[in-house]
């Protein structure tokens, strides 16, 4: 027997042609009977409507008789999303759904574009349905009588969880459930929405660990239908180096965009976003006025302009990074087109679900390779997807900067007792282990600076007031409300035309290289440096054909274990003579001249390649474990080859593997080859390969941004980087020379092991590598395998005259014998 609140939603999708899910009528139930938990769904198949439908129906049957006409209800459900583009197209379908059962709730969103008038109307009359990002929903911690806005609070919606579990914004979510938790009069709900995750129970018991010991898990079983399409270049080159095919291949999407209603081109970095759009206007000048461009630098005007352009189906193509990756509904998107490796499993699925999103339809999307080996990528990517091969995310535990922050954040509003709040952030999962002493430690930096610090009246923020912690003044409160997130980046100026007209962001550490009249690439217009005042670089249009294409930082993303564990397997594969895939055709003589000059890994073996030639002695090792581990990887090898020899090494890596170049012979041979693998004393090689105090010194650089411990700046005086940088370690030098083992610089040392060179993935890869056959070989010259990697050497490590492609070119003419 239906509940009427169900009945009547059912109704109202029969009435549209629609029927609900089996997993979305289960969620609907669970929210009746008070549960909380998790609901995972594939990417268009109707997930937020499952949560959003489950409250109104709860609200249709507490009120049967006048839901209809029940007004300022307060806040019943909190919706808690990673971005700022979700929210407006989340809040436009709950509108028209609401609007449709005659259901007068307002819908409103709270983030750093809302209004400051919108704000204020908020806090008087709170709207039934509000939007939110982790950062402005701390942000409402800090109002005076903050529990108000809650007190009808029923239920706490977290949208892609499975992109915030693992980053500190997570715990800021963590954190802030908790709270509401406490202060909701009427017992707190929470959900959380997730798409392709591998840990998925893990993901849910994280979320809803201060919630409930027993979450509710509901996974849609629905066969969501994707058809990957490999772009095949006419020529396959055998000497591959990264980024040589991609803009070529640029003429080869015109058909596809042309065929298609509207498509998203997936670029993974924002400089080679606007090198692609500028090259497809170029090729096709008949796209301009209906293509368009979106990444996370460009001014928040013009992102939502695009973003509505593609809802309404006026863009035929936008060129984006992965600020559109996550669950906007744009249904006019038919086509997606991945340009290079998107790196992961899920990342792909994530991509893909931007076209056909809506239940029962295809999602077509189409994989156009930078480099010849990304072809065989491709084939990985379809492989693992077969597999449900999806990468799982690590949750983060003890981040003390995030909940230095957070207890600042609460000072500010009505103050908190200490006991009540340690008890509370004891039962999230992020702080289930954190001791009474480091709590103890915590709160003596916050009020005293602690040991080095108590002599300094800036590290003395909180001041007890009848056993409730406050914040010491109003200017310390401002500084903190102005900070308040996790997300810390290299200092970012604006861009301005000379009329004051804004076109975006651009980092510090790109422009700071520049001359005035140099000419750089912004939100697809080429422009002229005239000067840099205050945090404003003022611009002119200019024509000039040739530019500099910015590059953020962050820039390259590291292949997944998932994906690489497939990958592995898959080129094991190249050998087979029965393989008849297009991806294995189209790179069977690439597959043909690695075997004859060296040999094709297969399943099980590690590569090992040495090659002399005039630039020295290359060692080549082929672990497929992805550019971030072969970093690591390759400072503990040299680390144990220079104790046979002392020697010194040039590195360079890719996802597939690593070089190590040298001016002499590398001892390595039969004799000693698998010592180098071993997993003994690998903590202390780690430790002894890498500068690890100058890592965690940069990394202490975030730490005490969100701690609170070095000051940013104020909004338009904020404070340059390297300023930043040497505040900070002046600060680790103070703190490890007078307080060691403080748990800020403890926090440190852990993100540099457990995020940086990521350890648990590290010790993996060398426990597999060490039961590998090890295939050694001595080719005579560069192989397809080993010519990506010594060029991405070659680029950073030698000063010539010549351009690279020049250099590239000559060098391929040697190897081919031409």
């Amino acid at each position: 027997m239906k509940n009427n609140g169900q009945a009547i939603l059912e109704n109202w999708m029969k009435a549209q042609g629609l029927a609900p899910f089996a997993f979305q009528r289960d969620t609907w139930k669970a929210i009746a009977g008070g549960k909380s938990g998790l609901v995972n769904a594939p990417t268009g198949c109707g997930k937020t409507f499952s949560v959003f439908l489950g409250v109104v129906a709860r609200y249709m049957d507490q009120y049967p008789n006048d839901y209809q006409r029940r007004k300022n209800n307060g806040l019943q459900l909190l919706w808690v999303t990673p971005l700022r583009a979700l929210s407006k197209d989340i809040a436009r379908a709950m509108e028209a759904a609401l609007l449709d059962l005659d259901l007068p709730w307002k819908v409103a969103i709270r983030n750093g574009d809302t209004p400051t008038a919108e704000r204020q109307a908020q806090k008087k009359k709170m709207p039934e349905i509000l939007l939110i990002t982790p950062e402005s929903l701390h942000l409402l911690l800090t109002l005076k009588n903050y529990p108000e806005l809650f007190q009808h609070l029923s239920l706490v919606a977290v949208d892609e969880w499975h992109e915030l579990m693992g980053s500190k914004r997570g715990v800021q979510i963590e954190l802030a459930l908790s709270r509401l938790k406490a202060i909701a009069p009427k017992g707190l709900q929470v959900w959380g929405i997730s798409a392709t995750i591998g840990n998925l129970s893990e993901a849910a018991k994280v979320l809803l660990h201060a919630i409930t010991p027993k979450p509710t898990l509901i996974q849609a079983k629905l066969d969501k239908k994707i058809k990957v399409h490999t772009i095949i270049p006419d020529e396959v080159d055998d000497y591959p180096w990264a980024g040589h095919l991609g803009i070529r291949l640029a003429e080869k999407i015109l058909p596809i965009i042309a065929a298609s209603r509207s498509t998203l081109i997936f670029i993974n970095t924002r400089g080679m976003s606007e090198t692609w759009y500028q090259t497809l206007l170029q090729l096709s000048p008949d796209l301009a006025g209906a293509m368009a461009l979106h990444h996370g630098s460009i001014e928040p005007a013009l992102r939502h302009w695009v973003e509505n352009a593609l809802h309404e189906g006026t863009l035929k193509a936008v060129v984006c990074t992965a600020s559109l990756d996550l669950g906007v509904d744009f249904r006019p998107v038919d086509t997606v087109i991945q340009v290079g490796s998107s790196k992961g499993v899920s990342r792909f699925l994530q991509r893909a679900g931007r076209s056909g999103h809506q239940p029962g339809a295809t999602s077509t999307i189409y994989f156009l390779p930078t480099h010849s080996l990304e072809i065989l990528e491709s084939l990985a990517l379809q492989e693992a997807m077969g597999q449900q091969k999806m990468e799982s995310k690590e949750p983060l535990v003890l981040c003390y900067d995030v909940l230095l922050q957070y207890l600042s954040t609460l000072s500010i509003g009505e103050g908190f007792h200490a006991p009540t709040v340690f008890a509370e952030v004891t039962q999230t999962h992020c702080f289930a282990e954190l001791s009474s002493e480091e709590w103890q430690q915590l709160m003596a930096l916050l009020v005293n600076g602690g040991k080095a610090l108590q002599a300094y009246d800036e590290y003395q923020k909180l001041v007890l007031d009848n056993g409730v912690y406050r914040m010491a003044n109003r200017q310390l409160a401002l500084r903190h409300r102005l900070h308040i997130g996790t997300i810390v980046s290299d200092a970012m100026l604006k861009v301005r035309k000379l009329n004051g007209a804004y076109l975006g962001m651009i980092e510090e550490y790109f422009i700071s290289r520049l001359s005035p009249g140099d000419v750089f690439t912004l939100a697809g217009y080429n422009l002229e440096l005239v000067q840099i005042k205050d945090m404003d670089v003022l611009v002119k249009v200019s024509k000039s054909k040739k530019s500099l294409v910015p590059s953020w930082m962050g820039g390259r993303m590291s292949l997944t274990a998932s994906l690489g564990e497939v990958l592995r397997h898959t080129f094991g594969r190249a050998s087979n003579p029965g393989e008849t895939s297009p991806e294995m055709q189209a790179l069977s003589h690439l597959f043909a001249l690695q075997a004859q000059l060296s040999a094709l890994p297969k399943a099980g073996e590690i590569l090992i390649e040495q090659i002399v030639d005039k630039w020295g002695y290359h060692l080549l090792v082929y672990p497929f474990e992805g550019r971030q581990v072969h970093e690591a990887m390759s400072a503990i090898l040299a680390q144990r080859i220079s104790r046979i020899h002392p020697l010194t090494f040039s590195i360079s890596m890719n996802d597939y593997g690593f070089e190590l170049l040298c001016d002499q012979p590398i001892p390595v041979d039969d004799s000693n080859v698998d010592e180098l693998f071993s997993t003994q004393s690998l903590s202390e090689d780690m430790l002894q390969s890498i500068n690890n105090t100058e890592m965690a010194r940069r990394k202490f650089r975030d730490i005490a941004v969100i701690g609170g411990l070095v000051f940013p700046g104020m909004p338009g005086e904020k404070k340059k980087a390297r300023h930043l940088q040497s505040s900070a370690s002046l600060l680790f030098q103070v703190l490890e020379e007078y307080e060691p083992g403080h748990l800020l610089i403890r926090q440190a040392y852990q993100e540099v092991l457990f995020q940086q060179m990521e350890e648990t993935r590290l010790r993996a890869a060398f426990a597999r590598m060490a039961k590998s056959k090890i295939v050694l070989r001595f080719p005579e010259k560069l192989t397809p395998l080993s010519f990506p990697i010594v060029v991405d050497g070659l680029n950073r490590n030698h000063l010539s005259s010549e351009s690279l492609v020049d250099r590239i070119a000559k060098l391929k003419q040697q190897l081919q014998g031409t």
